[in-house]
């Protein structure tokens, strides 16, 4: 299964079980405050949904390695080319 095939399945059973709830399909006669709660429940999800994207974007960025010895390497290669390029008679 993949990563979208399990977003979509959760968001449909969530919009599934909102419907039932909101529309009160099952007659369940949930009590006022319940009702107040789950109007705007897709909203929350959706702020909570942004708050998780932030934070784990910014422990990524916080977490983000170093590759010391690639960039040895590469400024080596920046190194070597330029001094190729200078015996071949290009100014910098």
């Amino acid at each position: 299964m993949t990563k979208l095939t399990q977003w979509l399945f959760g968001l449909a059973l969530l919009a599934t079980t909102w419907i039932t709830l909101n529309f009160d399909l099952l007659g369940l006669d949930l009590p006022q405050n319940y009702q107040q709660v789950i109007w705007p429940f897709p909203v929350y999800l959706l702020v909570i949904f942004g708050c998780y994207s932030l934070a784990t974007i910014g422990y990524r960025v916080a977490t983000f390695n170093d590759c010391e010895d690639a960039a040895k390497e590469l400024q080596e290669q920046i190194k070597a080319a330029k001094k190729d390029l200078s015996s071949k008679g290009l100014k910098f």
